[in-house]
């Protein structure tokens, strides 16, 4: 027999020897899946006995953990901005940085309003279902992944946000849409570059969601480019890539008639320039 504590000891430390720097944190969250109590029950619980079926339920996970796969593909779930979200293999794991997209976006909100979002690169479809629900917005929402899209029509139904969605490259399918509307971009591109160094657990992701060529920023090109045959601009962009990335990323918007009109940790917002 197995009590919690017992599997607890024995599982963090397998997991420290597997390198994994959040061992503990990462059982307690399995633990909590798997039995279906919060942390402060099981805390207050650690002499109960897990069952067989458990333990298999948990050694599983675990062993998946060691070699650094996700927590979130593990769990399939990950959280954003509060809410819950499905997730896959097939899909990025929605990150906390992310989040300053959407607080820049309420801050441009605020003054001006707007009738429609469009999140370009949706993945689990987060933006996009994020923007919905905070602002009440029609947003509509692409992605060149049709088992992304999948996901982030399971999330939207999941969460009762109103997102449309369609299969292609960057803001092509959505241009026709915007036309005569007052819109604004969710981007959170693909934009590490290829030969970045990157986590053991990020190599598990795709990486047709993680890398935008040589300085990351190939995505970003063609997305303005797309945006100058607009018959309709949108009145801001807003992106997210790695700090360093800013003032190339702003040359870049420059160049094809945007301006860079706030910055809040990875993210920028740009608006057309006068």
């Amino acid at each position: 027999m197995t009590t919690i504590q017992q599997w607890l000891d024995k599982t963090v430390k397998h997991l420290r020897n597997a390198d994994i720097q959040t061992a503990r944190l990462d059982a307690l969250v399995l633990l909590e899946d798997v039995i279906g109590k919060d942390r402060s029950w099981i805390l207050a619980h650690q002499e109960d006995i897990l069952s067989a079926k458990m333990i298999s339920k948990l050694d599983a996970c675990i062993l998946r953990r060691t070699r650094h796969e996700p927590l979130a593909y593990i769990r399939g779930k990950a959280e954003f901005y509060g809410r819950d979200f499905i997730v896959s293999a097939g899909t990025l794991v929605p990150r906390p940085e992310s989040e300053a997209l959407i607080e820049l976006l309420k801050q441009y909100v605020s003054n001006s309003p707007l009738t429609h979002i469009a999140d370009i690169g949706t993945g689990s479809g987060c933006l996009a279902i994020t923007a919905n629900l905070e602002l009440g917005v029609r947003v509509l929402s692409t992605d060149l992944s049709a088992p992304a899209i999948e996901i982030a029509r399971r999330n939207a139904k999941k969460l009762s946000a109103n997102v449309e969605f369609f299969e292609g490259n960057l803001a092509l399918p959505i241009l026709r849409e915007l036309n005569d509307r007052a819109y604004a971009l969710l981007c959170n591109l693909p934009y590490v570059p290829t030969k970045y160094p990157i986590n053991k657990a990020a190599a598990h992701e795709p990486g047709l969601a993680l890398f935008g060529g040589e300085d990351g920023l190939d995505l970003y090109r063609e997305l303005f480019r797309q945006l100058v045959n607009a018959i309709t601009q949108p009145l801001a962009v807003v992106t997210e890539s790695l700090p360093e990335q800013h003032i190339e990323l702003s040359n870049i918007a420059s160049s094809f008639g945007f301006t860079l009109a706030k910055t809040q940790d990875f993210a920028q917002l740009f608006t057309p320039s006068a």
